[in-house]
């Protein structure tokens, strides 16, 4: 059998608030991956080193949690009043399964310099902020990164820190416009609480919303937590991981995202799962020491089974909105009321968000959720693919 020798893909190491992924210019893929999205998939997997059944990535780009298991497709934009096209692809770890189902929040603000840096902006000002306009391929959204030039280059480099992120860099303001259409339903039950019935478990109050991205949130003293814990509090404890899995599953047959919990399987990327709780001191995952008056609550999530580091930027915008929209759980964690922002605690410390929402015909319609995130480029060149990965 004749040697085969690797292909190499060019590619961009990123990370974009407290993710990180491999970039692509859907230009410089192969034309079968262009063309055909099983052989993109087995592509994108074997380059983030997926499906391991060590669950360690060791082969490939892939950081083995699923803030790091990502890969990102990025085009000009044939949408009008857009730049670019993107679509976020989260790898499976140890199945074999790419889901394309949402979006990367955080990784949304690495999107802007990414695309500045390929070329595919026009008008970008030698100085000043550039507003990168976004198309999220995968969920039809809009998003507008502002982008920092200095002397014709994206300014990574500055002082805004990221709980999450060790090092500080130059801050990215987001904003998500719509992120639910109009049409759309903001809460798919119809209602801000419901009591959602998880065979096995018990019923819980939940909140149900499809802003950012489609999130089920629950309180964290109804399944016996506090709302502080970090990561190994919860990703250690097998019992408590398959409990949120069967959460999660039930909210998605509620929420009309899957017809049946088979089906679950194949997209674990929505919806997420999230217990909120009032605020109250902690001690992030670095040690340091935060009051209840540096908050507005606490919230933790889910991504891929998994409890977050931090917070994925997706739910950010789900919290945000629900935050703002008096008598969610999230809302009344928060202390209730009117706010157009909130300032939650996750594991690592805290995250401001917000939204402008209206009402019309008794209905809440979203027209943005906004926050900040910082991005870096980590590394720039090409990857190495072994031979047959498509066949």
């Amino acid at each position: 059998m004749a040697y085969k020798p690797q292909f190499k893909v060019k590619a961009t190491y990123m990370r974009g608030g407290t993710s990180k992924g491999t970039f692509f210019n859907i230009a410089d893929l192969p034309k079968e991956a262009q063309e055909d999205s099983k052989k993109r998939d087995k592509l994108l997997q074997r380059i983030v080193g997926s499906p391991d059944i060590y669950k360690k990535q060791m082969d490939g780009m892939g950081g083995a949690s699923s803030s790091t298991s990502k890969a990102i497709l990025v085009g000009k934009s044939d949408v009008p009043n857009h730049d670019v096209d993107y679509y976020f692809c989260q790898v499976a770890i140890d199945k074999d399964f790419v889901d394309m189902s949402g979006n990367c929040g955080n990784l949304s603000s690495a999107v802007g310099p990414f695309a500045i840096k390929e070329g595919l902006v026009d008008n970008v000002p030698q100085n000043g902020v550039c507003c990168v306009r976004i198309w999220q391929a995968n969920i039809k959204k809009t998003i507008l990164c502002y982008v920092t030039m200095e002397d014709g280059m994206v300014k990574e480099m500055g002082d805004y820190e990221i709980d999450g992120v060790a090092f500080p860099a130059q801050e990215i303001k987001l904003e998500f416009v719509e992120p639910v259409d109009p049409s759309e339903e903001l809460f798919p039950t119809g209602n801000l609480v419901d009591d959602l019935e998880v065979p096995d478990v018990g019923t819980f109050k939940a909140t149900m919303i499809t802003a950012g991205i489609p999130t089920v949130f629950v309180n964290a003293d109804e399944i016996g937590y506090k709302g502080t814990e970090l990561q190994g509090d919860i990703n250690s404890d097998t019992k408590a991981l398959e409990k949120f899995e069967k959460i999660r599953v039930a909210g998605a047959l509620k929420m009309g995202l899957i017809s049946d919990a088979k089906e679950a399987l194949t997209k674990q990327h929505t919806p997420k799962i999230a217990f909120v709780s009032p605020a109250q001191d902690f001690t992030t995952s670095s040690g340091k020491e935060l009051k209840a008056n540096e908050m507005d609550l606490h919230v933790r999530a889910l991504s891929m089974q998994q409890l977050h580091h931090a917070m994925m930027g997706t739910a950010s915008v789900a919290i945000g909105v629900a935050a703002c929209i008096p008598g969610t759980l999230v809302n009344l964690a928060s202390g209730g009321g009117e706010k157009n922002t909130v300032t939650f605690g996750h594991p690592s410390g805290t995250i401001k968000v917000g939204a402008t929402l209206l009402q019309k015909d008794g209905k809440y319609i979203v027209e943005k959720a906004s926050m900040s995130r910082s991005a870096r480029i980590i590394m720039d060149g090409n990857v190495y693919v072994p031979a047959g990965t498509m066949d």
